[in-house]
């Protein structure tokens, strides 16, 4: 049970739950034995493969929570959580890792639409057919998620708020020459002052990766930065030169309607976002945001945002019945894609691997009880089957394999050749003459090695004969010893030399 809360509650790696346990025995004195990581990891393993596997309520009020995660290589994981409607949270409390439950794990090579679509209908008999399924509306995601609520059309399609403001803002920001140019000036301001006493005064880094979803790090540095700037130069302060600051950052005093339009753009975001995640989607919905929304919006650009994401939260909320209220937010599976990724760390160069089981262990009530059954119920052979069966050899096993020295098969040493003087079938290297084999002279280069493709009935007839006679002229001597005679060669028991 310790092991397995350092992992999951205090954010410790494998590595460091098993020195932790070490050291907790060493200091109380306690004489019990500390499992090691490898083993802690099966563990982990075998609970989340129990969370995964147990039987769930069969009911029509589940909440899908439906995105896909990437390593290395070309395999995707679709992962389901769900929650049961009459389970959500009260109003004004985000979704948490205990309250979800794992539905579905689902490695795959080639993803499409239609693949989303069967691991859906495949899901649906493990709960019933859900009353919404919310997604990214990644490609994939959203072709499969369509057509299964085309096929079920009590089931609701939910786009996560997240997702649909950083589309507002890429729709807003991308075409904005004066934002492109503020980035390129953050850019290469980083890379003047990181060396530099000015180094605390540093931008931030710029994702390349879903830049939308993250931009107000940026924003925000900026606004901070030019008040530093404003009154550093109103009260005379002396510790860095005026004209340094100026030189290297006094750029940002071209940007400073552009920052506080920008700033207001993120305001009204994180207001939409923050009441979407913690209350929900309702009827009543749309008009308490607008009334949010209204004191923030003072700019025609933002006012016609905000304006913009009223109208969507009330199209979302045309699909939620009287009395209902439903998700609007996939935060909390991005949060457990967040930590199996820092639990993986190095072995997410592997691709893939058993690990992405951790996702079914990180959610869902883990209590003394359930970590007791998962390990009574679910043994180390079903869990490596499991990951056998569906992810198949990792990245890492691949390399390994492809890397792997190959055995030289020429040369005078025994790694061409069986025990018996034979020389492997991919091995064209001539025999070569010694006194335990009486036929290796120039005949031998005339004859394909034994055992290869091609060679002839006859030739292979007599060097069948000849290893057959061999092998029980060996046999009865029985030797088990390395005959100094021939430092190439090593007999084998007479148990072992019956081959046909």
């Amino acid at each position: 049970m310790l092991f397995v809360t350092l992992v999951l509650d205090a954010a410790t790696s494998l590595r460091g739950a098993s020195r932790v346990m070490v050291l907790i025995m060493a200091v109380f004195h306690l004489p019990l034995a500390t499992p090691s990581w490898f083993t802690g990891r099966l563990w982990l393993l075998r609970l989340g493969y129990y969370k995964l596997t147990r039987p769930k309520e069969q009911a029509d009020d589940w909440v899908w929570i439906v995105d896909h995660t990437v390593q290395l290589g070309p395999e995707k994981c679709l992962v389901i959580l769900g929650i049961r409607l009459r389970a959500l949270p009260v109003r004004g409390i985000c979704l948490r890792h205990e309250d979800v439950e794992p539905i579905a794990v689902c490695p795959v090579t080639q993803s499409n639409g239609e693949v989303v679509y069967q691991q859906l209908e495949a899901s649906g008999k493990k709960t019933g057919i859900p009353r919404a399924i919310i997604s990214d509306h990644g490609s994939d995601l959203k072709a499969g998620v369509e057509k299964f609520c085309h096929e079920h059309s009590e089931t609701s399609s939910i786009y996560d708020i997240k997702h649909k403001t950083a589309a507002v803002l890429k729709r807003a920001l991308q075409e904005d020459p004066r934002w492109h140019a503020f980035t390129h000036e953050a850019t290469q301001t980083k890379n003047r002052v990181q060396q530099t006493a000015l180094a605390f005064l540093a931008p931030p880094n710029q994702r390349t990766k879903a830049r939308y979803m993250n931009i107000e790090i940026l924003i925000t540095w900026g606004r901070k930065t030019l008040t530093f700037l404003d009154t550093h130069e109103r009260e005379g302060a002396h510790e860095l030169p005026q004209d340094h600051l100026e030189a290297q950052l006094g750029w940002l005093r071209g940007f400073r309607e552009q920052l506080q339009e920008w700033g207001e753009l993120l305001a009204v975001i994180a207001v939409t976002e923050s009441f979407v995640r913690t209350q929900g989607l309702y009827r009543g919905a749309p008009r308490e945001l607008k009334a949010l929304l209204a004191p923030l919006a003072r700019l025609q650009r933002t006012k016609k945002v905000g304006a913009h994401l009223v109208a969507f939260v009330a199209g979302e909320c045309l699909k939620v019945k009287p009395s209902e209220r439903l998700l609007g937010s996939s935060e909390v599976i991005e949060s457990v894609f967040g930590k199996v990724k820092r639990l993986e760390q190095d072995q997410a160069k592997s691709g893939l691997t058993g690990l992405i089981l951790s996702v079914a262990a990180m959610v869902s009530t883990t209590t003394t009880e359930v970590i007791q059954k998962a390990l009574a119920t679910v043994s180390t052979k079903q869990v490596l089957a499991w990951c056998k069966k569906t992810l198949g050899p990792s990245v890492q096993a691949k390399r390994k394999k492809a890397l792997a020295p190959r055995r030289p098969c020429s040369g005078t040493g025994a790694t061409g050749r069986h025990w018996d003087d034979r020389w492997r079938a991919d091995c064209h290297a001539r025999a070569s003459p010694d006194r335990h084999n009486g036929r290796a002279d120039k005949s031998a280069w005339r004859y394909r090695p034994y055992g290869a493709a091609g060679a002839s009935v006859s030739s292979g007839r007599a060097v069948a004969k000849e290893a057959l006679g061999e092998t029980r002229s060996r046999a009865h001597t029985a030797h088990t010893a390395v005959f100094g005679s021939d430092p190439r060669r090593v007999w084998a028991p007479a148990h072992v030399a019956a081959w046909v």
